[in-house]
């Protein structure tokens, strides 16, 4: 596959843009709740939870991402 190499460094780009979404997500999401539309925050928190399911998986992210920038 061509341009291989480049892979860990988009994993890594997109990785940095899911964890900078995820505070603006949650401004709107509470001033929808705000708001009266409690569902909808409830079904926003209940999607960013399946993101984020727990720091495991951030951190295998992180490890997997560091192991792949690594020159062999």
């Amino acid at each position: 596959m061509p341009h291989i190499d480049q892979l860990p460094s988009l994993l890594l780009k997109i990785n940095e843009n899911q964890i900078a979404l995820e505070a603006p997500i949650m401004e709107l999401t509470n001033w929808v709740e705000q708001r009266g539309a409690a569902d909808v925050a409830d079904n926003v928190r209940g999607a960013r939870d399946v993101i984020h399911r727990n720091e495991e998986n951030e951190e295998f992210t992180k490890m997997t991402l560091a192991v792949m920038m690594t020159p062999e």
